[in-house]
């Protein structure tokens, strides 16, 4: 029972709110768009129960994880009302109208975190190691050196330091530090791409310096603006971990359904429900973003034909080769997923942790 409480329903319960969420985006703008909804479903079949209302069936399923939307001629474009007779412009909104729910949905989960009241770690940052011919031991910052602002804004514990310097991976990066002999200074380093192995960007190691916690949290107008920040941090941190990669750096570790089970477990038993809305924000901005990808069976993948059409001056791919690109996709997308699953319970198995 406590696992089933701790582990499964937290997991089932992020799933079904960031998948129907997703189809919600898709469902809206075709029926504003005059596509025809042959289906929205609560869960996925076989079905439990259903009834048909203005032409769309609606039907709560057996597997409660998400839902789905079910269009008319997503390919075929014979009916008038299918989403392939639409114009490009129309099918593209249609399409990408899940992603950008997903895109939309953290703004809504990290305020509602700020507003939570929560204990925050609240103290100076100091500077316990530099590297060797690092940027940082380059542009003169020593062991000692207390941190109090990054490119202007003051930093109040370790993880808004660490936080800074990741969202300008890349570009220079200016601190602020106070040295041992009491002299306020500003420094600026270069943050690299690729940092040799056990190294940050920058090349310094930081620690807290007489650090405390205090309880915080935001009314609705200040964690509103707080959430739309937190969620374009995490869109530039993504970016930076793809370009980081494409230069050479360490792949980010993938998991499937198996591994961010696992992880929300590990997160409501360590950190309480308040960090699980960070964590499924985060998770719904990878689904936006993967979902946008130009991948057979997904949005993008379907978006891209669209695109593809508008190149060829409106001719487009015949509807059977298109079925079967998806069609082959779709198993790939099986296959990747069988294979993910069978590491993440390998892992379980062994014990290991994705924290």
């Amino acid at each position: 029972m406590d696992l089933i409480l701790q582990t499964i329903l937290p997991f089932a319960g992020v799933l079904i709110v960031l998948i129907v969420v997703h189809e919600l985006g898709h469902y809206i703008t075709a029926k504003l768009t005059g596509v025809k909804v042959l289906e929205a479903g609560l869960g996925y079949p076989p079905r439990i129960w259903g009834f048909t209302w203005r032409g769309t069936l609606y039907s709560i399923n057996w597997l409660p994880l998400g839902g789905f939307v079910r269009l008319l001629g997503e390919e075929d474009p014979s009916d008038p009302n299918s989403l392939a007779a639409k114009p490009r412009w129309v099918r593209l909104i249609v399409l990408f109208a899940g992603s950008g729910m997903n895109f939309l949905l953290p703004i809504f989960l990290f305020a509602v975190a700020f507003m939570i009241p929560r204990e925050v770690n609240v103290g100076l940052t100091q500077i316990t190691g530099v590297a060797p011919q690092s940027p940082a031991e380059e542009a003169g910052l020593k062991p000692g050196d207390v941190i109090l602002a990054i490119d202007g804004d003051e930093v109040r514990d370790v993880r808004e330091v660490s936080l800074a310097i990741r969202l300008n991976i890349g570009e220079t990066v200016d601190f602020n530090v106070k040295h041992s002999d009491g002299v306020v200074e500003n420094i600026p380093v270069h943050a690299r791409w690729t940092p040799p192995k056990g190294q940050g960007p920058t090349g310094i190691q930081i620690g807290s310096l007489y650090s405390f916690t205090e309880k915080e949290s935001f009314p609705p107008w200040e964690a509103i603006p707080k959430g739309w920040t937190a969620t374009i941090d995490s869109l530039i941190l993504a970016r930076n971990e793809v370009i980081s990669m494409v230069k050479g750096g360490s792949a980010p570790e993938v998991t499937g359904p198996v591994g961010i089970a696992q992880a929300t477990g590990e997160i409501v038993e360590q950190s309480g429900w308040q960090t699980l809305l960070e964590f499924a924000a985060l998770l719904s901005i990878n689904l936006a973003i993967i979902n946008i990808l130009p991948l057979p069976m997904l949005d993008g993948g379907r978006i891209a034909f669209v695109l593809l059409e508008i190149v060829r001056r409106g001719r487009r791919i015949a509807p059977e080769k298109e079925a079967i690109v998806h069609l082959v996709g779709l198993a790939l997308i099986i296959t990747s997923a069988v294979v993910i699953t069978y590491f993440d319970v390998i892992r379980l198995i062994r014990g290991d942790s994705l924290f």
